[in-house]
């Protein structure tokens, strides 16, 4: 199940923010992913017109129990090998897997040499 997943291209472009402790996020209906951690945590944000966006793929239209091994290593591990940077949040069906915008063509490459399957 891990190898041959589908991976939708989500619409839009994505930026990356850093949140503020004790700072609420505005959803706007822009907003992605919100992650908390020790850090203060990142939203994720639609934001097309951004200089330095980033592409949105998700794993989870067929969903995967969050106990199934190996799902998100599978498309992280062939982007890495390319040297693709990610960043990623999980939801409780799928995984978004966000790459540079500017190198979507070459992670799809990489993801589709390795079995994946890209749709949207």
């Amino acid at each position: 199940m891990a190898d041959g997943q589908t991976l939708r291209l989500l619409e839009g472009r994505y930026v990356l923010q850093r949140l503020v402790p004790d700072v609420e996020v505005a959803d706007d209906g822009e907003v992605l992913a919100v992650v908390h951690g020790p850090d203060g945590g990142a939203c994720m944000r639609r934001q097309d017109e951004a200089a330095d966006a980033w592409a949105a793929l998700w794993n989870g239209d067929e969903a995967h129990p969050p106990d199934a091994t190996g799902m998100l290593a599978a498309v992280v591990a062939p982007l890495a090998a390319g040297k693709v940077p990610v960043w990623v949040a999980a939801s409780f069906d799928g995984d978004v897997v966000m790459i540079p915008d500017d190198r979507l063509d070459e992670a799809s490459e990489l993801l589709r040499r390795a079995g994946h399957r890209i749709v949207g």
